[in-house]
């Protein structure tokens, strides 16, 4: 009995294309799930610096750091959303 599969414009099934999707989306969580981890590490040592700051600069720049982290948590976010299969 001979199978039939639809295909797309390029030759690949549309099962193949989903199960390719779906390793794709598969990779992309792993890499939003390392950089949050990443971000925050740098995220508490960034607070803990802003507490033990020792003058007012130290301190601002320690706020800085932690603003520009809590931004590309909120933009990897934002991506990760972009990126996720409907």
């Amino acid at each position: 009995m001979k199978r039939h599969s639809r295909t797309t414009g390029t030759g690949t099934s549309v099962l193949e294309q989903a199960v390719e999707a779906s390793e794709t989306s598969a990779e992309f969580q792993v890499l939003f799930h390392r950089l949050n981890n990443q971000l925050g590490i740098v995220l508490a040592h960034a607070e803990l610096l802003e507490d033990k700051a020792a003058d007012q600069t130290d301190r601002m720049r320690a706020t800085q750091v932690v603003t520009s982290v809590l931004d590309a948590m909120s933009t990897a976010r934002e991506i990760r959303h972009r990126t996720e299969a409907p």
